[in-house]
């Protein structure tokens, strides 16, 4: 707070935009890694029988019991751990999302996915760029929004056993509407940390990394909320 008091707005907006900035970076490429490993592993038909075998459920939720922990362990840990191992991590668990993220070749069509990628990247930049530029504090509704996610988290899992086609809906939809949500609010949140960080210190490095996980993780999942809305399945 001092350090912002004692600086320009030109200053101010400077630093904001390169951290920022070096967030997106890490972010992209995130996400050029997770649709490369996607695509390969799609194209490897020994390698996706893992998954659409009779023995598929298995090899599936190791994997993404892996990721879940590795985000568990970033988060936890990111303070006692060094930019260069967080930085790995990232890139780790992109790669693994990528493998996870290939059943869904084998769900929907190629161009579905195009054409969903692209509304989803549309969605994105357009909410985060409100979240970047509003005025508006968007603290207030943080809590909410990660109160609305666990609801919907429980909802799916009960839809599991309920298979029923009218909450499946309901969740898609909400979904979409939580990571819009999430969005604005984690890019306002990442424009804010800016001034409480050097950007070059292994803090500031460190900060960086994980407002670009922030923002894979909303990503991803407003892509595979909106895929099981607009996607046509083969």
């Amino acid at each position: 707070m001092n350090q912002a008091q004692q600086l320009t707005a030109e200053e101010i907006k400077s630093i904001q935009t390169s951290f920022v900035n070096k967030v997106y970076v890490w972010m992209g490429l995130a996400l050029t890694i997770t649709g490369i490993v996607a695509m390969r592993v799609a194209d490897s038909g020994a390698f996706m029988g893992m998954f659409t075998g009779a023995s598929s459920a298995m090899p599936f939720y190791i994997l993404i019991a892996i990721e879940l922990g590795l985000v568990w362990w970033m988060v936890s840990r990111i303070d006692s751990m060094s930019s260069g191992f967080a930085t790995a991590l990232f890139i780790l668990y992109s790669a693994l999302n990528g493998v996870t993220l290939s059943v869904l070749f084998y769900v929907y069509t190629s161009a579905s996915i195009a054409s969903t990628f692209f509304i989803t990247a549309g969605t994105f930049g357009i909410c985060s760029a409100y979240g970047y530029f509003t005025k508006k504090d968007l603290t207030s509704i943080g809590g909410f929004l990660f109160m609305a996610l666990i609801g919907i988290i429980i909802a799916t899992i009960v839809n599991i056993f309920l298979a029923s086609s009218t909450l499946y809906w309901i969740i898609s939809y909400a979904g979409v509407a939580i990571f819009i949500g999430l969005t604005a609010y984690d890019t306002q949140k990442i424009k804010n940390m800016s001034l409480e960080l050097d950007a070059d210190s292994e803090q500031g490095k460190k900060g960086a990394v994980m407002g670009a996980l922030a923002l894979y993780l909303d990503f991803i999942n407003m892509f595979i909320f909106l895929l099981r809305i607009f996607g046509n399945r083969r």
